[in-house]
């Protein structure tokens, strides 16, 4: 599927995302598993409903630190007897879940640990090996930075494409922060023993908000990386934004399937995440791309990209939204985990 379910927001109790308390009424552990079924439950009823010509595969995204993401996720496939071949499961490596369970933590007081090591990545691959490893298509590298060392550490180069070999898993990284692009273009030169490109895809930050990455991720692209792209609604800030309100309901859509559908028009054709905590909110974000109410009609996305309307739509929208980078991280950064 083009658009598959991200479970940061759905594997832990808290997160950046606006407005949780209106959409999750439970929060312990029992309550988030049980909400994660219902919206990973409708995803594959609507994979199923939307299937024409070709099968639709169910996308599911988690990490090593998205709470308990790839618990929740292999317990579901199990119990549902999915077949590996029935589903795709990407997950990252990268950082540790550290808030044991709490939405508020003391002053300065971390959720998520980063750690790029060697001994990191053996730990953490093990570990989403036991929960979801028959299901795993792609692993990834979780938010590189320059700072992290990543991008020049052999040891883990040699690590990672040994995992591609032993395991058939691709293997991929996601990016952050107002340098994006820099670190794509440096991605995209790491090789191993000189010859095979480690990177098979890039997960990026890239909105109507924040459009910095836009012609890195062509680049990508045309080299023959997969595109992923997180955070298509900006954790909930894009929704309050009148230009989006008002091209929305020109194009008789919601603002979310107007928001994600301009990312799926871009011509380094990506694949997009949900960040669905609701069933409801799922099925509307798969509006974007697929026509859920009526199959015969055209997608809020092929209509940005097959019509003259759709056309100067999706100009006036990503001309008058866009942010510069530095401040929009610097908002992002402000967002409190509730």
């Amino acid at each position: 599927m083009r658009v598959g379910l991200g479970l940061a927001a759905l594997g832990r109790p808290g997160y950046i995302n606006l407005q949780r308390d209106s959409h999750l009424t439970s929060r312990s552990v029992e309550g988030m598993q049980q909400q994660a079924n219902k919206v990973i439950d409708a995803l594959f009823q609507q994979s199923r409903s939307l299937s024409k010509e070709e099968k639709l595969i169910p996308w599911l995204d988690c990490a090593r630190s998205y709470g308990l993401s790839e618990k929740f996720v292999g317990e579901f496939l199990r119990s549902n007897n999915v077949s590996p071949t029935d589903v795709y499961v990407s997950s990252k490596w990268g950082y540790t879940y550290v808030a044991d369970w709490n939405v508020e933590l003391g002053e300065g007081e971390p959720h998520e640990v980063k750690d790029h090591s060697l001994e990191n990545f053996l730990k953490q691959v093990q570990e989403t090996s036991e929960h979801i490893g028959e299901y795993v298509k792609l692993y990834q590298v979780h938010s590189a930075t320059f700072d992290s060392g990543i991008l020049t550490n052999t040891k883990v180069h040699e690590a990672l494409s040994k995992c591609r070999e032993e395991k058939g898993w691709k293997i991929g990284l996601s990016v952050s922060g107002p340098s994006q692009d820099e670190l794509i273009r440096e991605a995209m030169q790491i090789k191993v023993s000189g010859e095979q490109r480690l990177f098979d895809s890039v997960q990026c930050t890239y909105n109507i908000l924040e459009q910095r990455p836009h012609d890195a991720l062509i680049e990508a692209h045309e080299s023959g990386m997969d595109i992923i792209i997180k955070e298509g609604l900006a954790n909930g800030r894009t929704l309050s934004n009148p230009t989006l309100k008002e091209l929305s309901s020109a194009l008789n859509c919601q603002p979310d399937q107007l928001a994600l559908a301009a990312i799926l028009a871009q011509p380094f054709q990506p694949r997009v995440l949900s960040g669905s905590v609701t069933v409801d909110q799922l099925r509307s974000n798969l509006g974007s791309f697929y026509s859920i109410e009526d199959p015969e009609s055209m997608s809020v996305a092929e209509r940005l990209v097959s019509t003259a309307e759709g056309k100067e739509v999706l100009q006036k929208l990503m001309e008058s939204c866009k942010m510069e980078s530095e401040e929009y991280w610097d908002n992002r950064s402000a967002l409190k985990w509730n």
